[in-house]
């Protein structure tokens, strides 16, 4: 099941601008990030973008997705109504086919040869159903992701079968439901922020967007669990790290990760050595 459209939602108020901001990506070329995630999802052969945006910000990021801007498909979110909301925003584009789905506040910078979303889109190609990029994370940080619950898949040694997935899991729950044979100590898998989700993934949020009573939201990940329970649903523990742009320091940490990831690294050493060796 290897898509050919993305889904990118950047609509959520206090992240609307991140996607804008320019940073110099591991080749040393300074881009905006939202043309940063372009290049990538681009180079592995989607076709088309739809992205998730506010009212009023499409001029916004048509200039920020460089040459990228025909390939381009802005749905306005009027109303901040949750996550889940705003994929199911692009539930014309979509249709029934297939589709990545990522947001626009976060980086990803691969630790092999293969771009993170090329590494999710070779598991999806070989799998008719949904596919999620995870991550070891300590359970310091499962405040901020959603965790899965899984099998690890016979034969495999990063792609498992997801039986239930918990948003932001307090790590007592976590260790009585979450816990993952393989994993060291007080670590789970988290979602690293790049899924292949299918038609049944919208026809559900229909569902709930048509019983949204007045000033609820909607997150995807209850979606997703009821996935996980009807049909044969994957996780694939990725070879990459992820940047969230929103958290403190977020900008810096990604371009620091770029910049050691690329061609002037030991320049980038020298300088944070400097660094240490002024502010003691």
């Amino acid at each position: 099941m290897k898509p050919i459209k993305a889904v990118i939602t950047a609509a959520n108020p206090l992240e609307r601008y991140l996607p804008l901001q320019t940073i110099t990506d591991s080749h040393g070329d300074t881009k905006t990030a939202l043309q940063i995630i372009l290049d990538e999802l681009f180079t592995a052969g989607l076709e088309s973008v739809a992205v998730i945006i506010v009212p009023g910000a499409q001029d916004d990021y048509l200039r920020a997705a460089g040459p990228y801007g025909d390939k381009l498909v802005f749905i306005e979110q009027a109303d901040p109504l949750g996550y889940g909301h705003a994929v199911w925003m692009a539930r014309d584009y979509v249709g029934a086919d297939p589709f990545v789905l990522l947001v626009g506040d976060h980086l990803y910078l691969s630790q092999t040869d293969q771009p993170c979303i090329e590494q999710v889109l070779d598991v999806a190609s070989q799998h008719e159903g949904c596919v999620s990029a995870v991550q070891s994370t300590h359970e310091s940080r499962l405040n901020l992701y959603g965790t899965v619950g899984v099998t690890r898949v016979y034969g495999s040694e990063n792609c498992f079968e997801v039986q239930t997935v918990v948003e932001k899991p307090t790590p007592t729950r976590a260790e009585q439901d979450l816990i993952v044979p393989g994993l060291r100590h007080g670590n789970y898998l988290c979602f690293f922020g790049v899924h292949v989700l299918n038609g049944k993934v919208m026809d559900l949020l229909d569902e709930k967007v048509s019983a949204l009573a007045a000033g609820d939201t909607l997150g995807l990940t209850e979606t997703l669990a009821e996935v996980a329970a009807s049909e044969r649903y994957l996780a694939f523990q990725i070879d990459g790290t992820r940047f969230n742009l929103g958290r403190r320091y977020g900008l810096l940490r990604a371009e620091i990760g770029m910049a050691l990831a690329g061609p002037h690294r030991d320049e980038i050493l020298t300088s944070l050595i400097n660094l240490l060796a002024v502010n003691k």
